[in-house]
């Protein structure tokens, strides 16, 4: 490992530390992922030797750590101390991430199998672990294709359960807190559309059309095609652009 550079010879180390393995193993999956930690972690927990480097009584302890006296669940108040003991604010984006690794069905709730499972799947058995995962979590914002699937996953997280549609104010909330990680110009533009001319629940195709749109048509709209296939909304929303002037000038920013 003498003959690494410092970087190559850090991550080496860090793998190490969080999988629990010796130098050779990190080697051929950091080797593998081009020198990528999180495509490492992804690599070393797919094989089926990875379960056996971790102690499952320490997550059945973890678990039990943060579940509600009432209720074979992790609630809200768990999630709150959990988020202390990681020293991440529980309004911080990386703890959806940590929700879509986990499954999660609902926000503010783990149930045992999402916990456990979740955990497992990551390589974590404990909390010094899950701390230094966290950087290489939120890193994977930064993936096209993860954030993404993380974009689309939220809307089923965030919902009420039993619901259809997502609440207008939840959605917004979301909309802000994943657009201010992957930049999108128009996001306070269509937040004042919505509740100025729509105020009423979105759907899932919208949801997942607006992630299409922010990427796909510029700032500017030179790009926009009336005769695409758009949700009605959004053909809404460029026309409120239009009409009240707010379309920004320049050109279309790099994503990702």
């Amino acid at each position: 490992m003498n003959k690494l550079g410092r970087g190559h010879r850090d991550k080496v180390h860090q793998f190490m530390t969080i999988t629990g393995t010796g130098e050779k193993v990190a080697l051929t999956a950091l080797k593998a992922s081009d020198w990528h930690l999180d495509g490492a972690f992804d690599i070393f927990y797919r094989q089926p030797h990875a379960k056996s480097f971790i102690d499952v009584k320490h997550l059945e302890e973890l678990y039990n750590r943060y579940k509600d006296p009432y209720a074979d669940m992790i609630m809200a108040d768990g999630i709150s101390n959990l988020c202390n003991d990681l020293q991440v604010d529980p309004q911080d984006i990386v703890m959806l991430v940590v929700s879509w690794h986990m499954k999660a069905a609902t926000m503010c709730e783990f149930s045992k199998q999402e916990f456990v499972g979740g955990l497992q799947s990551l390589g974590i058995d404990s909390l010094e672990k899950f701390r230094e995962r966290i950087p290489s979590m939120r890193s994977e914002l930064k993936d096209e294709q993860k954030f993404k699937e993380i974009y689309n996953f939220a809307f089923g997280w965030a919902k009420e359960k039993g619901q259809k549609s997502l609440a207008l104010d939840t959605a917004i909330g979301m909309w802000q807190l994943l657009f201010e990680e992957n930049q999108w110009p128009l996001v306070d533009d269509w937040c004042q559309f919505l509740q100025a001319r729509h105020n009423k629940a979105i759907s899932r195709d919208t949801w997942s059309q607006l992630l299409e749109f922010a990427r796909s048509v510029d700032p500017a709209l030179s790009n926009y095609d009336a005769d695409g296939a758009w949700p009605y909304l959004i053909d809404e929303f460029v026309e409120y652009l239009t009409e009240n002037g707010l379309i920004q000038k320049g050109r279309m920013k790099e994503w990702l």
